[in-house]
């Protein structure tokens, strides 16, 4: 299974470089709103926690159009064709990390592309392949 992993947890320092590059990505602007990580606090307060994709599933059981199938390496994809972006599938998600904007007429969610791992200059990501 191929997904993205947070590595090295204390290492973050909520540089949102890996915010920045996902939503560029999928939306050609940074807005964290859009980026399918998300850097919170952890519950310190003040501890920045990044927070991934774990490839659940959750979301796939909660589309009821069937447009999130996993592939054959474990990642959960969004078929845009058959999305009709209702967001079921990121009130469904537990980590708030799928994001259904109102500036696109589909979902997205990680599909373990890297672009957040090669942007991190702490190292705090990897593409684990289990």
């Amino acid at each position: 299974m191929k997904k993205l992993n947070v590595a090295k947890k204390d290492a973050c320092m909520a540089c949102k470089a890996c915010e920045i590059a996902c939503s560029e990505a999928f939306y050609k602007e940074f807005n964290e709103e859009y980026s399918c990580i998300r850097i919170g606090v952890a519950k310190d307060g003040e501890t920045p926690k990044p927070t991934v994709c774990v490839q659940c599933g959750k979301c796939a059981k909660a589309c009821p159009e069937g447009a999130i199938t996993q592939n054959a390496k474990g990642v959960y994809m969004i078929n845009k064709k058959k999305c009709v972006g209702c967001g079921k599938c990121a009130e469904a998600c537990p980590f708030h990390v799928l994001v259904k904007s109102e500036k696109a007429e589909y979902a997205s969610k990680c599909i373990a592309c890297g672009i957040c791992v090669k942007a991190c200059p702490m190292e705090v990501l990897e593409i684990k392949e289990a």
